[in-house]
């Protein structure tokens, strides 16, 4: 199959998306508006010279467990992971913590008396990762390939976080650990699918882990961008695109864009009724996020949290509860639920030696403009008294201050729109990638499944057009 083919947004997805068609035999160009290609999968210097951090994701196992990356030859363009000795910490006021290990099995023997029911929750996911993945990332309207293993996972996945943990685990520490999964949703933890996103990320984490790119985040793009021009495809960047129309003609046009940019760049395309579906697309919470350099490393009283590249700061699952509820509700919790990632610790090349970075954020109402950072200080200085002393430089970034380093992130909203049931189900339409116009596609995390880097948006969006272009061939 031949063809001219604009992908707009340099995203994971925009160059997914970009990579199947030019695999498919289409001549692509992928437009970016920044000056550097990949979204919020970038490494940047956002605090002093020789600090590298990552803009947005910088943990990954939703790109490790990608079916889609795994089947390219990323490795050959310089992509390593390097996991940690642990996915995950979660310490207590008491100067322990909770890990989260690689092992289920070590993971049961962690949690004491709530092992087996752990281990019960997770592992027919964590057993059959590679099998489920392809379905659980996939097209909602797909009939799943593996029908009875889907099956196992709807009871797992729609209940509220609360009731799971209740009904689940006897005692805190199990509880916790899965309230800091579930908090990953940006729902409160009483709202249905919360505990959809905790057994996919846990199960993940035991299944492929939680690993960071060799060097940052941007390896990650830089990778996809190097098979992509292998591919005979072109990334223009620094071309922020106003109207489809000031594209090159092409013969299709995927967009990692959310529902309100597409409106902007495309509304002139697209019907009335498609259009107003569009409207009523509602975007999420927002994070408040700040990078870190750091002297030294964290301080954590409990040690065993610099064995991990990622820690979930909240205390019990009754205060990261109420953490999540009150964002929900439109409010700024006292004592905010933190997600930090602490890189240096694995990936030396992050800091100049001796040196180190971190990142942590917190859940914030979408568009808030409240100062966030003595709370979530507080919070990490909870865990690891004398923190602040170890900040050489800070770069905080608002929810505004988000949105104008990547446009997807519309009022500070990492993940493309709201994660409620509805908009799981018809996210952003019922037409999910297809749009009104026959050759414009949508393929931001706007669509299936949502947020995080993986690109099965930009999979999936452009496997339908190529499927659709097909058709329409045939009937030629």
């Amino acid at each position: 199959m031949s063809g001219i083919a604009n992908v707009i947004g340099a995203g994971p997805n925009g160059l997914a998306a970009a990579i199947v068609l030019a695999e498919a035999g289409f001549q692509v160009q992928v437009v970016e508006a920044e000056p550097q290609p990949g979204g919020a999968a970038r490494t940047l210097p956002l605090t002093l010279p020789g600090f590298l951090h990552d803009f947005g994701s910088a943990v990954h196992p939703m790109a490790v467990g990608s079916p889609f990356f795994n089947s390219l030859p990323l490795p050959k363009y310089g992509l390593q992971w390097i996991h940690p000795t642990s996915p995950l910490a979660h310490p207590f006021d008491d100067g322990t913590a909770v890990i989260l290990e690689r092992s289920i099995e070590a993971t049961e023997a962690n949690l004491g008396k709530d092992g087996k029911a752990w281990r019960r929750l997770f592992a027919p996911i964590t057993d059959h990762w590679f099998e489920i993945a392809p379905d659980l990332l996939g097209p909602l309207t797909r009939f799943p390939s593996h029908p009875l293993l889907m099956a196992r996972l709807a009871p797992r996945a729609f209940p509220p976080a609360s009731s799971v943990a209740k009904y689940k685990f006897r005692g805190e520490r199990a509880r916790a650990l899965f309230a800091g999964l579930a908090a990953h949703s940006f729902l409160s933890l009483d709202e249905p699918l919360s505990s959809g996103v905790a057994v996919i990320l846990g199960a993940a984490a035991h299944a492929v882990g939680w690993p960071i790119p060799l060097g940052g985040s941007q390896f990650i793009t830089d990778s996809l961008c190097g098979h992509l021009r292998s591919l005979g495809g072109s990334i223009k960047t620094a071309s922020r695109v106003e109207r489809i129309a000031d594209l090159p003609k092409a013969d299709l046009t995927m967009c990692d864009l959310t529902p309100r940019q597409l409106l902007k760049v495309a509304g002139e395309h697209l019907s009335q009724q498609y259009r107003r579906r569009l409207q009523h697309w509602n975007y999420g919470p927002a994070v408040f996020k700040v990078d870190y350099a750091l002297r030294e490393p964290i301080p954590w009283t409990a040690t065993d949290c610099k064995r991990a590249a990622t820690v979930h700061i909240g205390g019990t699952f009754g205060e990261i509860a109420v953490s999540e509820k009150a964002m929900r509700n439109g409010r700024h919790a006292e004592r905010p639920f933190v997600l930090l990632a602490q890189p240096s610790l694995f990936d030396r090349s992050r800091a100049p030696e001796g040196n180190h970075t971190a990142w942590a954020y917190c859940h914030v109402p979408n568009g808030s403009t409240f100062d966030m950072l003595p709370r979530l200080e507080a919070q990490i200085e909870r865990f690891a008294p004398g923190f602040e002393d170890c900040i050489l430089a800070r770069r905080v970034f608002s929810p505004a201050a988000l949105e104008a380093m990547d446009a997807n992130l519309i009022g500070g909203d990492i993940n493309g729109g709201a994660a409620n049931l509805l908009q799981f189900l018809f996210r952003p339409t019922g037409a999910h990638y297809a749009t009104s116009a026959p050759d414009i596609y949508i393929c931001s995390s706007s669509t299936p499944p949502g947020g995080g880097v993986h690109g099965m948006c930009g999979f999936n969006a452009a496997n339908l057009a190529l499927a659709r272009t097909r058709r329409k061939n045939i009937r030629k």
